[in-house]
């Protein structure tokens, strides 16, 4: 045996020389003659489970050691982060591992801080490698604190500061503590547009979302400088001057310049406009798969008339699209402008390379931490395994997107490496909350304030099902309801929805009165799609509906108490349709509802048909304007010889009515001075979105105007122009984080004496 190895020495093996033992075998000095191992020991825990260095260690007792094994063990040693210092030593056949071990941190906190939530701050340095239990490595923390550093620059904190203090603490754990002065926001005092003769300085500067300081700038922050939106409103720029025929124009420069105290920002904008072209045809090169002409008819360029980068573009999307309907997925569309600088002209060339036709291998969901698989992927209408369709995946995408669950949907089209004819459709979706609150008020001098609140979730347990309660405490109409809805009862899509409720009518009266009409009933119905934007309804329901009370009792109330008895069983039968292709169901700009709902009573005390039609439609005016018009019409009428039933009738005036009048105070009044309602309905509603000047683009809030015609008349009543009520007025529509928020300040301008009036009205919630 070497002396060097004689069990009276203490015989050190460096890591260092370990590792270069391994990689130079060519140095025998350095070697350790090969041993086996009698016993390991590990010396220098403080806080590390010796089971943690023995699993990394790689060698067991009884195992022969050589000089490979042991920087092996180093290098696995050191991959756990744990230590700042290993080495191997030898005593006999004892393997003794001495480590150093990293501090580890004991605390994370922050002083100063009010710009970000400490929560969100905290989890966010966790995954960065900063936290509480985690091995201390400064370099991670001074990339941490020029990482918060940026995040202030981002909120337009220029003088913000991060100071790191690390604290020692027993038993070899630190305190890390930022301390940020964060300062004052820097606030946009000046955007300049330099080079503009085409159009105005102020014209240019409002198409940005970035602008000096405002009254609503503590909501919009439009006046926070950010690169991300800088380069979002040059690139509007851009677009303005290629709509309008300037395909040259360009950006030559964008300055942005801070003063010195880092509190006002300046930009400065250099463009250069070219010269207007005007496009003198359009010409398609390439391979069209035959189909020249069906391509023909969806080219939006009009020769004659100015270039329009955004009319290629969307030329160019609807080509894309249609390749991908036949299986193209991978279809390139190349637009190729030949300008003729001197008469001002351009011929579009636009040329196609379909590429290889594919089909779908695999459909995958990513993001869904609430949501099922099973509700994202049963809205898709392209299928696994089949031939990849773009008006499909598009449609999916949209179906996806109008469950309301999430608040971005996208779909990424990836190719399978070595399978050139197949693809990966992954389906990212973002969270948001699916529960809401609502609340609705109105005031008007009689009733005071009356409230309305209900309680939903759409996805209750990430199923995709309905739940919600509904209170109502208005004075004439009260109500608490309970409803759920299985949108996929059948696997088809059948949907079903069941309600249970109790509710209590009380006309508007103006005397006192103890009398009121009280339902209990309950109700399934079920909704079969036949085509995407078609469903029709079924459904039937028991009701019981009692007179309670007497004193002020209205005559007709009277009547039909005295033909049907004081309580009424009914079982009412509902058939329905109804056509959804708005683009958005909490701020639609386009797209139509149209409804049909009949319901009858064949059996029970009393027999009626009680009709109700709407038709809504939403028109976008330009860019930034909205128009959206509703008609509503009710008609009920009773067969068998006997009236139609009083607890049954149309009330009108209100919210989603005819606003500036009192909830349910139009239509029939008795001699009592108590209003009915009808059995006659129409509202025509119009209401004309712009944006609150100052918000920029901001689609959440805006202003509108509406103007509300319509009436209920009862049995006997005429329906004519003279009869109609009619307001106007104007409002505030605010997609809040409790829901969408409406706020209506309603003058009719054509009413009657008897009329109650009822200017101001909020609901929030729900959707008009």
């Amino acid at each position: 045996m070497h002396p060097l190895f004689a069990p009276s020495a203490l015989r050190p093996v460096a890591a260092c020389v370990a590792v270069v033992a391994a990689a130079f075998p060519a140095l025998p000095a350095l070697a350790v003659e090969p041993f086996t191992v009698s016993d390991i020991r590990i010396e220098g825990l403080q806080r590390t489970d010796p089971g943690t260095v023995f699993a990394a260690l790689g060698l067991r007792v009884g195992d022969l050691y050589s000089d490979d094994k042991g920087a092996a063990a180093l290098r696995a040693l050191f991959a756990t982060g744990l230590f700042k210092d290993v080495r191997l030593e030898v005593e006999g056949n004892v393997l003794v591992v001495i480590v150093d071990e990293r501090a580890v941190i004991g605390a994370v906190s922050f002083v100063g801080l009010r710009e970000f939530d400490k929560d969100t701050l905290l989890k966010a340095l966790r995954d960065s490698g900063i936290g509480e239990g985690l091995p201390y490595d400064r370099a991670v923390v001074d990339r941490a604190e020029q990482e918060i550093k940026r995040q202030y620059l981002s909120k337009s904190l220029y003088g913000a500061e991060v100071v790191t203090t690390v604290t020692p603490q027993e038993r070899n754990r630190v305190a890390i503590t930022f301390t940020m002065v964060e300062g004052d926001v820097a606030r946009i005092r000046e955007i300049r547009i330099l080079g503009a003769k085409a159009f105005s300085e102020g014209t240019l500067r409002g198409l940005f979302d970035l602008r000096t300081p405002n009254w609503l700038s503590w909501y919009t922050k439009s006046d926070r400088y950010s690169r991300t939106k800088l380069n979002a409103d040059l690139e509007t720029l851009r677009a303005y001057y290629t709509n309008r025929g300037y395909l040259e124009f360009n950006v030559e420069s964008a300055q942005v310049t801070i003063s010195p105290d880092k509190q006002d920002i300046t930009i400065t904008v250099t463009v250069r406009e070219g010269q207007p072209y005007t496009v003198t045809g359009v010409r398609l090169e390439g391979d069209f798969l035959g189909k020249e002409d069906e391509f023909k008819s969806l080219v939006r360029v009009k020769p004659g008339e100015a270039y329009r980068a955004e009319d290629v573009a969307e030329t160019q999307r609807a080509f894309a699209e249609r390749f991908g309907s036949y299986g193209y997925a991978f279809a390139r569309v190349e637009a190729r402008p030949q300008i003729d600088r001197e008469r001002a002209q351009v011929m579009l060339v636009l040329a196609a390379e379909p590429q290889r036709r594919v089909y779908v291998r695999r459909i995958n969901v990513a993001g869904n931490t609430r949501t099922r698989d099973e509700v994202v992927r049963r809205e898709f209408r392209q299928f696994e395994s089949s031939w990849y369709d773009g008006q499909k995946i598009k449609l999916s995408r949209d179906r996806v997107d109008r469950l309301g669950y999430f608040k971005e949907v996208s779909v990424e089209t990836n190719e399978v490496p070595g399978a050139p004819d197949q693809v990966d459709l992954l389906i990212n979706v973002a969270e948001k909350p699916t529960g809401n609150l609502m609340l609705g008020a109105g005031y008007s001098s009689v009733e005071r304030v009356a409230l309305t609140a209900a309680i939903k979730q759409e996805n209750v347990f990430g199923s995709g099902n309905y739940l919600g309660v509904e209170v109502n405490t208005s004075r004439s109409y009260r109500t608490l309801s309970v409803s759920t809805v299985d949108p996929y009862f059948t696997a088809d899509g059948v949907s079903r929805a069941v309600d249970v409720y109790y509710r209590t009518t009380r006309p508007l009266n103006s005397i006192a009165n103890t009398f009121s009409l009280a339902t209990v009933g309950s109700a399934i119905r079920f909704g079969v799609p036949f085509t995407e934007y078609d469903t029709v309804f079924v459904g039937v329901g028991v009701e019981q509906t009692r007179v309670v009370g007497n004193f002020g009792l209205p005559l007709k109330y009277i009547t039909y108490a005295t033909q049907y008895g004081a309580d009424t069983t009914i079982v009412p039968v509902t058939i329905g349709w109804s056509r959804d292709d708005r683009d958005s169901g909490l701020n639609p700009t386009r797209g139509g509802l149209n409804r049909v709902n009949l319901e009858m009573s064949p059996f029970g005390d009393t027999q009626y048909l009680r009709t109700n039609l709407q038709a809504q439609r939403y028109f976008p005016l330009g860019p930034r304007f909205t128009l959206m018009l509703n008609g509503e019409v009710g008609v009920g009428s009773a067969f068998g010889g006997r009236p139609f039933p009083v607890f049954k009738y149309f009330y009108g005036g209100g919210l989603g009515s005819i606003r500036g009048f009192s909830q349910s105070s139009l239509g029939e009044i008795d001699n009592t001075g108590a209003y009915l309602g009808g059995t006659k309905r129409l509202n025509l509603n119009t209401e004309l979105y712009v944006p609150v000047p100052g918000s920029g683009n901001d689609k959440t809030l805006r202003i509108f105007g509406f103007t509300d015609v319509g009436n209920v008349w009862g049995d006997g009543q005429k329906i004519t122009g003279n009869s109609l009520r009619a307001s106007v007025g104007v409002g505030l529509s605010w997609i809040s984080p409790l829901g969408p928020l409406k706020v209506s300040y309603g003058v009719p301008v054509r009413n009657e004496p008897n009329d109650r009036i009822q200017r101001f009205q909020f609901q929030i919630g729900t959707a008009f």
